[in-house]
């Protein structure tokens, strides 16, 4: 009865677990990310462990009972080599004699009572090496003798096919491709309260989340080291700060929309007063593209809507 009940707890378990992962998923806005949802993660974490724990269960009681039986017929367990097989593999692949077997690929010759086996070459690495032939005959054919197209010829066919492929589904696509050529400053409250959640998990570490600056610059000045704008800060986020120094390249964490979501939740700090600002760095940054009274009303349009 207990076994019974201990199964139906486990499936029980698994089923409402999965059913609580897939309607969290469900809940939140799509496409949906795990790195802003840690309870989801916690969740999955913990469906893993308790599957591994029951496998882990399954195969001691399995072990334990393979004992009872061999005891029963008579047989020792302590005699029973479970790696058999693994050694049988293992002899198999290096082709080794065994010591008691040595006498027969000792060699001649002897000196200063040291002797010489003659082994044969290991079966994983003639096979290596065979491999190692055909490829080298394949290359040599394809490169040099059929002018196959070098590295950096595939590469530029592969950017321009990229290319074509991108064309064709910003053509297509109803829903624009963002780039730091394309980005706009976004100012609906969905968008600016999903930058608020990706810049809080990921940039106020170090901006701090007023905007202040802590370990990076200030956000809240016109001083800028890369760069003012949304193109500018839409570009400094997926590429990364100056080489050697500053953030890493969010463009290989984060989706451009959610960059360029950032970034316009970053334009509302300009002109806000942080608790502890850090003292300006860069250069002033004057953005020439809009007049100042559009700027100014967009921004404030902006700040009111993450109030």
């Amino acid at each position: 009865m207990k076994k019974y009940f201990q199964s139906i707890a486990y499936i029980t378990f698994i089923a409402v677990t999965l059913f609580a992962i897939m309607t969290a998923i469900q809940s939140y806005e799509n496409p949906f990310s795990l790195y802003e949802n840690p309870l989801v993660w916690i969740a999955i974490v913990a469906l893993i462990i308790v599957i591994l724990m029951k496998e882990l269960l399954n195969i001691v009681a399995q072990q334990k009972a393979e004992t009872l039986q061999m005891e029963k017929e008579g047989v020792n367990p302590e005699e029973v080599d479970h790696w058999a097989w693994a050694k049988q593999l293992i002899k198999k692949w290096t082709d080794t004699k065994a010591i008691e077997e040595e006498d027969e690929i000792i060699l001649d010759h002897n000196y200063d009572g040291i002797k010489e086996l003659d082994n044969n070459l290991p079966p994983w690495w003639l096979y290596m090496f065979y491999a190692t032939i055909i490829f080298g005959v394949v290359y040599l054919v394809k490169y040099h003798v059929l002018d196959g197209d070098s590295q950096t010829t595939e590469y530029n066919k592969e950017v321009a096919l990229a290319k074509r492929e991108l064309a064709a589904f910003r053509s297509t696509s109803k829903e624009a491709v963002v780039d730091a050529e394309t980005v706009t400053v976004l100012t609906a409250d969905r968008d600016l309260s999903r930058g608020k959640a990706v810049y809080n998990l990921n940039c106020a570490a170090c901006h701090v989340a007023d905007g202040g600056g802590g370990i990076g610059p200030n956000l809240t000045d016109e001083y800028w080291i890369l760069g003012g704008g949304i193109k500018n800060i839409f570009t400094t986020i997926t590429n990364g700060g100056r080489d050697g120094k500053g953030m890493v390249a969010w463009g290989k964490t984060l989706k451009p929309k959610d960059i360029q979501k950032v970034a316009s939740y970053i334009m509302t700090f300009q002109g806000t007063t942080p608790a502890k600002p850090k003292a300006p760095q860069g250069e002033l940054y004057k953005d020439e593209s809009a007049p100042k009274e559009v700027k100014e009303e967009g921004t404030e349009q902006a700040k009111d809507s993450v109030r």
